[in-house]
């Protein structure tokens, strides 16, 4: 993540600076706009506001609460473009024969 330009419309803080600067950081989570921590140069945490952690919390429940079925679950698989389905080793195949009697 790139360095702010403006702490006080930044949305990506150094730890050194979110702790300098933590009622700025604040101010920017409550406006909606999650605050992204760094420490040694990697991402460490979200601030977020009450109101945006809350809402995340319902839907993460909302989705929890329903199970999706078999069917759905399968349907939800991303598809293979068709050009690698078309060049597929296994599309020569054919069913063998089967004798029931």
């Amino acid at each position: 993540m790139p360095t702010p330009h403006s702490p006080t419309t930044a949305s990506a803080w150094r730890l050194q600076d979110a702790k300098a600067q933590f009622s700025a950081l604040v101010d920017n989570a409550l406006r909606g706009v999650p605050q992204h921590v760094m420490r040694r140069g990697k991402p460490a945490v979200v601030v977020l506001s009450e109101q945006d952690f809350e809402a995340l919390q319902r839907s993460a429940a909302g989705r929890a609460d329903k199970p999706a079925s078999f069917v759905e679950h399968l349907l939800a698989m991303p598809k293979a473009p068709a050009s690698e389905v078309a060049d597929s080793p296994r599309q020569d195949v054919q069913p063998r024969d089967i004798d029931f009697s």
